[in-house]
């Protein structure tokens, strides 16, 4: 039995959540309530329903040509421990991790400083979509974003602003 995670729902194939066939998880309870949000029945913790990360895995599994895990909401930063229970086992399989937040990278950093399970996460991740959605700046255009404020960090990126910042 894996770890139990909140979920809103489950997309098997998706082209439009990062590069590739993308196993998309859209986790439940975000804080950010974007006005304009693509997924407003993420917002609430106690919406969705529970499932089991093993059974995540093995449906993530069934699909060989699947190019990796994308996590979105809901806000995954919320359920990091179960975030990375499944995101090791997708990396494990040399599979992709992109992970979707309405954080800044930099405010994810600073809580990785107490906070392991979002340290873990971060490090995991190949690549990061961060900050709120903003309905003024909708791109419905830009590649894995949905505002213009919003930025698609690679994996090397986020190490280089967790070096900045820890060296400030």
């Amino acid at each position: 039995m894996g770890h139990s995670i909140r979920l809103n729902g489950i997309v098997e194939e998706s082209i439009v959540d990062g590069p590739g066939l993308r196993f998309v998880v859209f986790m439940q309870g975000c804080p950010h309530r974007c006005r304009g949000c693509h997924n407003p029945g993420t917002h609430d913790p106690a919406g969705g329903y529970n499932a089991d990360t093993d059974d995540i895995l093995v449906q993530f599994g069934a699909n060989p040509l699947t190019a990796g895990l994308t996590l979105s909401g809901g806000e995954p930063f919320l359920q990091a421990r179960a975030a990375c229970v499944l995101s090791e086992q997708v990396k494990r399989a040399g599979k992709s991790l992109v992970v979707y937040t309405g954080y800044l990278c930099e405010d994810l950093v600073r809580s990785a400083v107490r906070d392991k399970d979002i340290r873990r996460l971060l490090h995991l991740t190949d690549i990061l979509v961060d900050g709120p959605y903003m309905q003024e700046l909708r791109s419905p255009d830009a590649a894995f974003k949905g505002s213009a404020n919003q930025r698609v960090l690679m994996r090397n990126e986020i190490r280089d602003i967790a070096r900045a910042m820890l060296r400030a």
